[in-house]
């Protein structure tokens, strides 16, 4: 995979390519393109993936005007203007599916198919409760948890990580925060905007995910036209990570059909 930065919008926002045939825009998960690696390793076999930083994340910038995904989703429609990229499918990763469809409403006509997976960004429940659960109020042992049905395969020994890749792992953690915190992993608008997308969309969610649960991604489904939603045996919240084989197949079988 290569990689390097690029001055857009006013931000050096560090971009990975992979692979070759048609073009894949792939949006990364809130803990970054490590979490994602093996996934878009398989989509990298029949695509052209490419892969940017979120602003924050990475080593891409973060301007201080930009404090929302959706703010996010007008930078990377920039970003395919730059490339070259008139129309590509679009997939993207909890915060990535987030951005991925706030793409979609803004200029659906550039996107020929969309897979969104474990995808916050609305607010689909009663007001009064929380349809995401609050992962920055919990213990880390059962956030483990939520994202791993085995966490002793998956969860990363800090120990043996370098400086900058520990600066990486709390700088995407930091600016997840900020971007999701209020209102709470949702954009009040973006429910009533999804009317708009004009491409084909999946959802894919592990089966056991209990961060984004069954109930969510349905209503959230049906709020898009032509979405179906599907699942991921023998996952939880981290679906890439835990399946990278079994969520590339049911991407890919998607997006080439």
């Amino acid at each position: 995979m290569k990689n390097g930065m690029l001055k857009l919008a006013g931000l050096d926002l560090e971009l990975f390519e992979d692979g070759g045939g048609a073009p894949l825009l792939f949006l990364h998960s809130a803990r970054g393109l490590q979490q994602d690696q093996a996934f878009v390793d398989r989509l990298a076999k029949t695509r052209r993936v490419i892969v940017p930083s979120h602003p924050g994340f990475g080593h891409s910038g973060l301007p201080d005007w930009l404090d929302t995904p959706d703010d996010i989703a007008h930078i990377y429609l920039e970003l395919m203007d730059r490339l070259g990229l008139a129309k590509a499918d679009l997939a993207g990763i909890t915060i990535g599916g987030w951005i991925a469809a706030e793409m979609a409403t803004k200029a659906p006509e550039r996107f020929r198919k969309i897979a969104l997976v474990a995808p916050v960004g609305v607010k689909t429940g009663p007001v009064d409760k929380l349809d995401i659960p609050d992962v920055f109020a919990v213990p880390q042992e059962r956030i483990d948890r939520w994202l791993y049905l085995d966490p002793a395969k998956h969860v990363t020994d800090t120990s043996r990580l370098s400086d900058d890749e520990l600066t990486v792992m709390v700088r995407n953690r930091e600016t997840f925060a900020m971007l999701v915190w209020e209102p709470w992993m949702h954009n009040p608008k973006l429910k009533h905007r999804l009317q708009r997308i004009a491409a084909p969309t999946l959802f894919v969610r592990g089966e056991s995910d209990e961060i984004v649960s069954a109930d969510y991604t349905e209503r959230y489904a049906r709020l898009v036209p032509n979405a179906r939603v599907e699942t991921i045996a023998n996952a939880a919240h981290a679906v890439q990570a835990e399946q990278p084989d079994a969520l590339a197949a049911k991407v890919l079988g998607f997006l080439d059909a």
